[in-house]
């Protein structure tokens, strides 16, 4: 591998390695690093970990810190890693952004199901790749891009063993959400598996959504599409 690198490349890998064992170090220490420290701990020359560290503290992954001393004298630096991003909060933050939306939508619009299915069938068609010209997607092949869409979302979708046109949803994202809005939320999944049928040019659509048949599964129901005038929407 450092065969095909430049000077500068291999430089940067040894710089990229330097700063993450500076990282790691600091993250293992029960209490703040100094230059010294780290330079001790590392043989790095301390201009080069002041360097890294400059670096490091640019990116948000490290914090300065400046000691008081009780005596003359430049005041001591030390340095701590910056706590790891918590999954657990962020999820709960988008939770509280989704109730946010969904409440506002819930008592503002004058339909709330018909503003938010509409939104879902949007987002379902940004979400899937058209077809080429002319080309037409066969019911299974339309049905499996639909499955990749709600398994890229969290959906973890299957179809049902006995029938082909039932996908069973065991987990939904937002499911605290839809149990106080249910009229919001699952008429966008209905929506965006609408639309992204439709933008594939499917002979399918999703006819139903019948939300928590059980405690932690939906289940949609496809159907084909309805003939409509030439020159309308399938979808409309």
């Amino acid at each position: 591998m450092e065969a095909s690198l430049g000077a500068s490349g291999q430089e940067g890998v040894r710089a990229g390695a330097s700063r993450h064992r500076i990282l790691e170090l600091l993250r293992s220490a029960s209490d703040g690093l100094g230059v010294q420290d780290l330079a001790g701990r590392t043989g790095l020359h301390g201009n080069t970990v002041r360097f890294h560290l400059d670096r490091l503290v640019a990116d948000g992954l490290v914090q300065r810190h400046v000691e008081e001393r009780g005596e003359p004298g430049r005041p001591r630096l030390s340095f701590t890693a910056a706590p790891r991003p918590d999954p657990a909060r962020d999820s709960r933050n988008y939770q509280f952004l989704a109730e946010i939306l969904a409440s506002y939508v819930a008592g503002t619009a004058g339909e709330p199901a018909t503003a938010a299915m509409e939104a879902g069938r949007t987002w379902g068609r940004y979400l899937t790749d058209r077809p080429a010209p002319y080309q037409r997607l066969s019911e299974e092949d339309a049905v499996g891009r639909l499955l990749t869409i709600l398994d890229d979302i969290g959906f973890a979708p299957e179809l049902a063993r006995d029938d082909p046109r039932v996908i069973r949803l065991p987990h939904c994202p937002f499911r605290e959400v839809a149990e106080a809005h249910r009229e919001v939320v699952c008429a966008i999944h209905l929506g965006l598996m609408r639309g992204a049928l439709a933008e594939m040019g499917a002979p399918v659509t999703a006819e139903h959504l019948f939300p928590f048949v059980e405690p932690s599964l939906c289940v949609a129901h496809l159907g084909p599409v309805r003939d409509v005038p030439m020159g309308s929407r399938p979808d409309a």
